[in-house]
């Protein structure tokens, strides 16, 4: 399930920097590279070219560093919080993640289940980048980047709120559990 969430979040990341930069990029390759666990560590090759080609700043992507991190901080609580709701909702534990573990996280599921959907997060503060002079959280900021939970994602034949989406996936990660499926039904984030 590891490998399946950390593919889908570089798949992700790819699809938004070329809609970004109009630049061709090697994501799928690393997309296909992913082993069971991550074990070659993926997703940290495709973040680090990620991070580097996103935003048109020097930019080095940490929890508790400039600017624009505050806005991604903010924007990721949101987004842990709907998954943790979501998840909560399907009878799931949050406190039982696939591949985030710790005695002191109450949310490793989430934060396993929420890696997918980031880039939402990162699109919307890209666009308030490009709008807004501010780099302080203001309320119109933070209602902003509320708007994530709202905007549209895509199934096979249907489309939702990224809060539908979330409590579709959690219910087929909870079907996982129970042997009904084989896959996490993770949305496409563009159609």
């Amino acid at each position: 399930m590891w490998q399946q969430t950390i593919k889908e979040k570089i798949r992700n990341q790819g699809i938004l920097l070329e809609k970004i930069t109009n630049k061709k990029n090697s994501f799928e390759f690393l997309e296909s590279k992913v082993l069971s666990g991550d074990s070659t560590n993926m997703e940290a090759v495709a973040a680090n070219f990620y991070w580097k080609s996103f935003f048109n700043i020097d930019f080095k992507r940490e929890r508790f560093g400039n600017y624009p991190n505050n806005f991604l901080n903010y924007g990721y609580a949101i987004l842990r919080a709907a998954t943790a709701r979501a998840l909560s909702g399907s009878g799931l534990l949050n406190t039982l993640g696939i591949h985030h573990k710790s005695k002191y996280n109450a949310f490793a599921l989430a934060d396993d289940i929420m890696e997918p959907f980031r880039p939402a997060v990162d699109e919307a503060v890209h666009f308030i980048m490009q709008h807004y002079d501010e780099q302080d959280l203001t309320t119109e900021i933070k209602s902003e980047l509320l708007q994530v939970l709202t905007r549209t994602v895509y199934f096979k034949n249907e489309k939702s709120p990224l809060m539908v989406g979330l409590q579709k996936t959690a219910s087929s990660l909870q079907q996982c559990y129970t042997g009904e499926r084989k896959k996490i039904k993770y949305p496409k984030l563009w159609n």
